[in-house]
């Protein structure tokens, strides 16, 4: 099973407007000054020990290496990264059409978590399944957990 998640306000906040994980001690802290949201650590770290594959998929241009290290200094384990730059080569590639900005199913990803409606939205029209992250959303490890077990209950 591999399950997917969204950077840029999904697992990383404004710690103005959610709640968040300690930062990384110093020097680390200067280098990745973005901010987890709580709770982030213990879900994917019970993702890991359940034996689900761990991804990242961004529009964003960060590098592969740096969400690697950046997860890697928190003790998670990212196995793959789709990033704006993958994206682009192996989603969008040489169509003149556009393509939904991610398509976790091309990746075999079973569930993408996102804070964008319109990623949800694009699920419904393209068959991938997306859990969609709300702000105001308190018991978001619970539900995310739940809707992993529903998809791993389908797949036995």
């Amino acid at each position: 099973m591999i399950v997917s998640f969204d950077l840029d306000d999904t697992l990383l906040v404004d710690p103005t407007k959610v709640a968040i994980e300690k930062p990384l001690r110093f020097p680390y802290s200067l280098i990745y000054k973005e901010r987890l949201r709580l709770g982030t650590i213990e879900l994917l770290l019970k993702i890991r020990e359940n034996g689900i594959k761990l991804w990242v998929y961004t529009t964003s241009f960060r590098s592969e290496r740096y969400i690697k290290s950046l997860f890697k200094h928190y003790g998670i384990i990212i196995d793959e990264v789709v990033n704006g730059e993958r994206h682009q080569k192996e989603v969008q590639r040489n169509k003149t059409e556009p393509v939904p900005s991610k398509y976790p199913s091309k990746y075999r990803i079973d569930l993408h978590v996102d804070d964008d409606a319109s990623v949800a939205q694009n699920g419904k029209l393209y068959g991938f399944k997306v859990y969609l992250l709300k702000s105001d959303d308190f018991a978001w490890i619970t539900n995310i957990w739940n809707e992993i077990n529903k998809i791993k209950i389908n797949h036995i």
